[in-house]
């Protein structure tokens, strides 16, 4: 019989083998073994997520690159974590600054409330910050501060309230600040950002703002703003030299403006368009732009990975690519290397989009030139283009609902009509469709791909050249002459109007129809004219929009689409027809014109019909027509 104190010796000596054992599998616990699992999950359960988009982030897991909305570094370490448009609230933990290698955060047009953690400040590699339109409230913390390699940093449309964030003029790498839309107050000094947006915030003040601060002298002439270090320091110096030197300043003005007078008046004052010269030297378009290498962008590609493809077109494919710095961009490489539609590609995007800086416009960053290759640098638009999220929704992103689409309408309005008036020379766009209208992380629109545009100068008389655009977005007056003008963009406009509402391509429309003759425009006319515009509604909307409002839409759309550019209005008054100024008036205008040519017997031809007898037209002007 076995010894009873051996027995209770074996019994011991087993408990603590099992004690080893369990501390051990306690220690190589998977949770404990990766901390940014263990923060996501900390930061899903301060937010409230109604739509459960959340629900891949799993405690569980033993790496976090498969949950959604995050993106990882060939390290496996989280480097990008975009929640934009996802209905979540509740608040952001302040263990989200123990993501330590996060370059991007992009958590907008959500409604997360509560102070910002300042913890945040630990994200030192940090590039871009974008936390617009949420409910955020209190100060913005003094540890953004040592954010030093951020560049964008977005707080729009939130409740911030205190003293405008001062401690921006020692973050070295800062670009871009947007503060507006809150309740900020104080004194904003001079600033050496590219872009500094403070709107909406009523109690800011300063000359980098241009808004006096209460006892400071009156303003000087925007023109010398640049010759000035400081409104508050000037206060000191020698006044008769600072009024030598404004005096100074206005006399160049003034000559310089007498002479650019004269200049004008010695050329021909009728404005007619032209097209880009083919034989310009791209480099002097080239500007301020960065000048990427082509190693650059290939490595930013993974080398042109088809994976990493965003869309083809005519002129070549566009790469999702990443730089150095952590920035998502968009490469657009353009393929026929050599010949000259391929070099006018190149040139008339870096001119149009030089010319033309707008928020509701594509941005071009940087280019790369080679003997052989031609690569165009934008910004990355994460939620793409309006056609493709009509038509196609992927990645779990839920459809466009109609408060979206009508800002989607507007700031495509706003964009064409900056294009139209503030521009010199004026441009038109030429390809106006939901394709080339792209969404920012906010779901604004951006206007893009501006490879069809043309200049409005002071040279060139008499130009035509062939046709070029989308069949069913293409004006009438363009099809049967080649001849474009700003009507030309009102009319796609319009078009482009037509496919927000019903969600459908405005050519190929007849499987819809039951017509195989009939376009989404002569669709729309129909159903409008016997007053059944329910019929045409994207079934996306499930019920869930303004019914007057969709007919105040379909009213603009079918003001700018009429047959003869000269009765189309102008991008001014879609804007401000849109915005709710002028429109009842122009539609009863548009109303008794259409009942006197019925009454007439002058009905006008439908869509279709042009764009069939308008084919030989197109072929002529392209054989004939100049390149």
């Amino acid at each position: 019989m076995p010894d009873p104190g051996a027995r209770m010796q074996w019994l011991w000596r087993t408990l603590t083998l099992l004690h080893v054992l369990t501390s051990f599998f306690s220690v190589v616990d998977p949770l404990d073994g990766n901390p940014e699992v263990k923060s996501l999950f900390a930061i899903k359960r301060a937010l409230q997520d109604p739509l459960n988009v959340l629900a891949s982030w799993d405690s569980n897991y033993m790496s976090p690159c498969t949950f959604a909305f995050v993106d990882c570094d060939s390290n496996n370490s989280i480097n990008g974590l975009e929640l934009p448009r996802n209905g979540l609230s509740g608040s952001l933990s302040p263990l989200i600054g123990s993501l330590s290698n996060l370059h991007r955060l992009i958590i907008t047009n959500n409604s997360l409330s509560g102070e910002l953690p300042k913890e945040i400040g630990n994200l030192s590699k940090l590039v871009v910050l974008d936390l617009s339109r949420n409910l955020f409230s209190c100060a913005i913390p003094n540890s953004l501060v040592n954010l030093k390699n951020l560049v964008s940093l977005n707080l729009r449309g939130n409740h911030f309230n205190g003293s405008f964030p001062a401690f921006v003029a020692n973050m070295s790498s800062l670009q871009s600040l947007d503060v507006s839309e809150n309740n900020l107050s104080g004194f904003v000094g001079n600033q050496t950002l590219k872009t500094l947006i403070t709107d909406g915030n009523v109690n800011l003040c300063g000359l980098a703002i241009r808004k006096e601060c209460p006892g400071d002298p009156p303003l000087p002439n925007p023109a010398n703003i640049n010759n000035i270090d400081n409104i508050r320091s000037r206060k000191s110096a020698n006044t008769s030299a600072v009024a030598c030197g404004l005096s100074l300043g206005v006399a160049v003005l003034l000559g310089s403006f007498m002479l650019g007078l004269l200049w004008w008046r010695r050329r021909n004052s009728k404005q007619i368009f032209f097209d880009v010269n083919e034989q310009q030297d791209p480099d002097v378009l080239l500007g301020q732009l960065k000048k990427f290498s082509f190693r650059e962008l290939q490595i930013a590609t993974d080398n042109f990975n088809t994976k990493n493809i965003l869309g083809k077109g005519g002129f070549g494919n566009v790469y999702k690519g990443y730089l150095c710095d952590g920035s998502i961009v968009a490469v657009k490489r353009l393929k026929g290397e050599g010949s000259p539609g391929h070099e006018m590609q190149f040139q008339t995007e870096v001119e149009m989009i030089s010319l033309a800086v707008h928020r509701n416009l594509l941005r071009l960053r940087g280019f790369c030139m080679t003997p052989t290759e031609r690569l165009l640098v934008y910004p990355y638009m994460p939620n793409g283009s309006v056609a493709s999220r009509l038509r196609d929704i992927v990645g779990g992103k839920p459809a466009l609902d109609w408060p979206t689409r009508k800002c989607i309408a507007l700031g495509a309005a706003r964009g064409l009509l900056y294009l139209h008036e503030h521009c010199d020379p004026k441009i038109i766009h030429r390809d106006v469709k939901a394709a080339n209208i792209l969404l920012d992380e906010g779901y604004e629109a951006v206007v893009g791909d501006f490879g069809l545009a043309k200049l409005l100068d002071h040279r060139n008389s008499h130009v035509t050249t062939a046709v070029r655009g989308t069949v069913g977005h293409i004006a009438p007056e363009y099809l049967s002459t080649g001849q474009s003008s700003e009507k030309t963009d009102v009319f796609g406009y319009g078009v482009l109007l037509l496919e927000l509402i019903t969600g459908q391509r405005a050519f190929g429309f007849g499987r819809l129809s039951r017509q195989n003759d009939m376009m989404l425009l002569d669709w729309v006319k129909k159903l409008q004219a016997e007053k059944r515009l329910d019929l045409l509604v994207d079934v996306d909307f499930k019920s869930e929009y303004n019914s007057l409002e969709l007919e105040e839409m379909v009213q603009v759309a079918l003001l700018c689409t009429q047959m003869l550019p000269t009765e189309r209005p102008k991008m001014l008054d879609v804007v401000r027809m849109l915005e709710g100024d002028g429109l009842a008036e122009r539609w009863e205008q548009w109303c008794e014109v259409e009942s006197r040519r019925s009454r007439e017997a002058l009905l006008p031809r439908r869509y279709c019909e042009l764009v069939e007898d308008s084919s030989w037209d197109i072929e002529a002007i392209q054989l004939s027509g100049p390149r």
